[in-house]
């Protein structure tokens, strides 16, 4: 959906959460591999749902549409007992935890209701890679695919008027 916008958009679809403990590890050549190959992406996005809590609601209404609820998601490389975790440094840290807050003020603009809280855990999950990563649990396991889709549309907004400054 950004491509709309003038974005020009490379899709990673491979699975790697077969064993979820190891996903990020076993993503992490793949995408190096790809970001050597295309120097320019500038953003990074790990698009995925959430796991499912049937007492949570994860549907708002935008514009007449059943729309998923989505989370940003941010590692730190950092636990509250341990401090910094070194084999995980993350030198965009802060570029990462920047990008995820300028896309919650403009979803709370935009579309109030869309987002939950940001979420913040102690691991990196390859958002060391760029500066703008973004980690998006679009929705969880009780939503249906529709509802997925059609928070793509605002997603992409919201990505256009962050990355561009408007």
């Amino acid at each position: 959906l950004t491509e709309e916008y003038g974005y020009h958009v490379l899709h990673h679809t491979e699975e790697y959460d077969t064993v979820r403990d190891d996903a990020y590890a076993k993503s992490l050549p793949s995408i190096e591999q790809l970001l050597a190959e295309n120097p320019s992406i500038q953003v990074v996005i790990d698009l995925h749902r959430d796991a499912g809590n049937p007492n949570r609601n994860m549907v708002v209404d935008i514009n007449g549409r059943r729309t998923a609820r989505f989370m940003f998601f941010n590692g730190i490389s950092r636990s509250k007992k341990t401090g910094d975790i070194a084999y995980l440094n993350n030198p965009n840290l802060a570029e990462n935890l920047a990008f995820s807050f300028q896309m919650q003020v403009a979803a709370g603009e935009y579309y109030p209701g869309l987002t939950r809280k940001i979420y913040i855990k102690q691991y990196r999950y390859n958002m060391h890679l760029r500066g703008r990563a973004l980690l998006v649990e679009l929705g969880d396991v009780t939503n249906t695919v529709e509802e997925a889709k059609n928070a793509c549309y605002p997603l992409a907004f919201l990505l256009d008027k962050v990355l561009s400054g408007k």
